[in-house]
């Protein structure tokens, strides 16, 4: 019967796999290998989702999700951290499948859990949103990455088109403007799909939106294109070029995901590929860069600061636009 529940439980909350075509989103295709990517890495995320939502345990469904191949494997755990996140929230619990599932080899993929229940926070009512001081006070805010991403891959009109921001993201509270600055951050993440790794479509988006907002934007697409993948030496070497005044914070994300990919031991040449171009390094030093420039959780400010610090690294090494 217990079995039966899960499956049920599976069956009720796992969306459709169909809202991750292009074709259903309405997102640019490059070519077939892109939208293969694409649709690939929606399909794991989903799979990650559904270990998270039937499995009795985090350490049961981290079993299956260690099965997943490595160049997929962190969308799978951020999915599963958007299952445990919605089973919580749902039954007002204190995190127990969050934090169960942040320990043992789950720990290694924190970040992408915690993008993760951003995703989850996007899609259950607000009363439903764990409390901020449950969480790492510097982590925290890539739960809003992963609300930001989840809006403009769902929300592509509103999010992306017409550059609607949240006007008010009381979480945590007191701190809504670096909200919406993070929020962007996943955005920026989200237009690497929408624009289906086609570097001049991805440019041309964030472009379009305010000036103020265009560096978070660099940032989350750097990440992307460095964890995804699906671009070409050619393309990442334009995609710098495009950055310009922003190449800064476009390899601070491409260090973010290079520390995310070796942290979890899952580097593969792609991310290796990405690196060496957008950061001028290897993705080895990127991540050691990251590593090295993170500031004591308790500091306030601290995730801005520790942005700060990898961008800055790269402009004293000389990262400057070709």
């Amino acid at each position: 019967m217990a079995g039966l529940l899960r499956s049920l439980r599976k069956r009720i909350l796992t969306p459709n796999i169909a809202e991750t075509k292009l074709a259903v989103r309405g997102f640019h295709v490059k070519d077939e290998a892109a939208r293969e990517l694409l649709e690939t890495i929606g399909e794991i995320f989903l799979t990650g989702y559904g270990y998270a939502v039937e499995s009795r345990t985090p350490a049961e469904a981290e079993e299956r999700l260690e099965q997943i191949p490595e160049r997929f494997r962190g969308f799978a755990y951020e999915g599963a951290g958007m299952g445990f996140a919605v089973l919580d929230c749902a039954t007002f619990g204190d995190l127990r499948r969050v934090r169960g599932s942040l320990t043992g080899g789950g720990e290694r993929h924190n970040y992408m859990i915690y993008v993760g229940i951003g995703w989850a926070m996007a899609r259950l009512p607000r009363f439903l949103w764990p409390k901020s001081a449950l969480f790492d006070p510097l982590l925290l805010w890539l739960v809003h990455d992963g609300y930001g991403f989840h809006q403009a891959y769902f929300h592509t009109e509103r999010y992306v088109h017409q550059q609607v921001r949240e006007t008010r993201f009381p979480w945590p509270a007191g701190q809504e403007a670096y909200a919406q600055r993070a929020i962007d951050q996943g955005i920026g993440r989200a237009l690497w799909f929408v624009g289906g790794t086609d570097v001049e479509r991805v440019v041309a988006l964030i472009e379009s939106f305010p000036a103020q907002r265009r560096a978070d934007l660099y940032a989350g697409t750097g990440l992307a294109a460095t964890y995804a993948g699906g671009a070409t030496d050619e393309e990442l070497r334009e995609l710098r070029h495009q950055a310009g005044v922003h190449y800064p914070q476009l390899a601070q994300g491409s260090a973010f995901a290079a520390e995310a990919r070796v942290r979890a031991g899952l580097l593969v040449p792609h991310t290796r590929q990405a690196t060496q171009i957008i950061c001028g390094t290897t993705a080895e030093h990127a991540a050691e860069i990251s590593i090295q420039t993170r500031p004591e959780p308790s500091l306030p400010g601290g995730y801005e600061i520790w942005r700060q610090r990898i961008a800055d690294t790269f402009v004293s090494l000389g990262g400057v636009t070709p």
